[in-house]
């Protein structure tokens, strides 16, 4: 098949949106560079994903807006990440372990005295949303704002809406405006919290401005939207296979190599784009330079040709291939806090029941793109 514009697929229709993971495994495997009106070019398959994403001269990343480090190429991609880099290692990791499971001990703590509660309105969303504020050295009760716009962020971007979109960037540079002017007037040190110490950093011998740290900010928002999406996935796994359930409540030590696999067949974030520079040529198409390109995740980490029975899960399987945090050079900088979260929230929930179930008075709702999480798990808790 060598074509252009060709309209192979609407990845807004209905069949789409109610369950993404098949109709993307149908469009791997049927049309693996697929054009429509909505996405530009969708490429499904995991060797072409991989390629792409290792090839930042042709596959460029840089975005219309300001988006620090994500929507940047190298050399300014590298020397920002390198600048953010130190806020993700082991120390300020393990310091941060036991605030986040204490917000998870919190939140979870009203749902299992009532033996019951939605998993993704109540616990994943609170979770995330308070882990990040407590980060940063926000008010833990702003969560819910911030979860706000994350939500609104996500409806914007499946309507296309730009209005929305700029006043949701307004809305969420106000939040940040606060928060500076806020350690700026009582002269914070760098040491105070994870913000005043973003306001700190150097790039290239100047500080961040505050452009600079609303952009960046807005990444890590929209990251922990991500990390809610894939506790939601998570917990409906656990849900639907109780042997595996009661595995991981029985060995915890199993659990960060099953999340990053559970992740795999069930994950969370369907896309990121990138933009060709030249006229490239894949899997038989013609793509002329400048056209915008989906890699498709969800698809890529379901591919056969990558993985050996590639919908199955296994705790035990090779997790070399596994694109659950991105490949190449933006893979996900913030990875090692979202393995921590997912990790805490799992192993609290876990240790606080004998089993979770189903709640049969309740209804299990996806969510819908750009997310490929969890809206609605209503369950209970023995």
């Amino acid at each position: 098949m060598f074509g252009r514009r060709e309209q192979d697929w609407d990845p807004r229709e209905s069949a789409v949106i109610n369950d993404q993971r098949r109709a993307y495994d149908h469009m791997r495997e049927r049309c693996p560079v697929a054009y429509s009106d909505f996405l530009n070019w969708s490429i499904f398959r995991h060797a072409d994903v991989v390629e792409i994403a290792a090839d930042p001269e042709t596959y460029s990343s840089r975005s219309r807006h300001l988006a620090i480090p994500n929507g940047m190429d190298p050399p300014e991609h590298t020397i920002y990440r390198q600048a953010l880099v130190p806020f993700f290692e082991p120390a300020p990791m393990k310091a941060f372990e036991p605030v986040c499971r204490q917000i998870a001990r919190n939140v979870l703590q009203p749902l299992i005295a009532a033996g019951q509660g939605d998993c993704a309105v109540e616990f994943a969303q609170p979770f995330s949303a308070q882990s990040l504020c407590a980060l940063l050295g926000w008010p833990i009760d702003k969560w819910k704002p911030i979860w706000g716009w994350t939500h609104g962020n996500q409806e914007a971007a499946f309507s296309q809406d730009r209005e929305a979109g700029r006043a949701l960037a307004r809305e969420f540079a106000g939040f940040v405006h606060v928060e500076i002017e806020q350690r700026r007037a009582r002269n914070a040190a760098p040491t105070e919290d994870v913000t005043a110490n973003l306001m700190a950093v150097e790039v290239d011998r100047k500080p961040l401005s505050e452009e600079d740290l609303v952009s960046l900010l807005r990444n890590w928002t929209a990251g922990h939207g991500t990390v809610a999406a894939s506790i939601g996935n998570l917990v409906l796994y656990l849900i639907e296979h109780p042997d595996d359930q009661q595995r991981l409540r029985d060995d915890p030590g199993l659990l960060p190599a099953a999340i990053d696999e559970i992740l795999r067949v069930d994950g969370p974030l369907v896309a990121n784009r990138r933009t060709t520079t030249r006229a490239v040529e894949i899997e038989g198409r013609a793509i002329d330079a400048g056209e915008t390109l989906s890699i498709n995740w969800i698809a890529a980490n379901r591919d056969d040709r990558a993985f050996v029975d590639a919908t199955a899960v296994r705790f035990d399987r090779d997790p070399a291939g596994n694109l659950l945090f991105g490949t190449g050079i933006h893979d996900c900088l913030g990875a090692p806090l979202a393995r921590l979260e997912m990790r805490v929230a799992m192993e609290e929930l876990l240790a606080t029941t004998k089993a979770i179930e189903f709640d049969p008075a309740g209804r299990v709702i996806r969510a819908r793109y750009p997310s490929n999480g969890v809206a609605a798990l209503p369950a209970r808790f023995r």
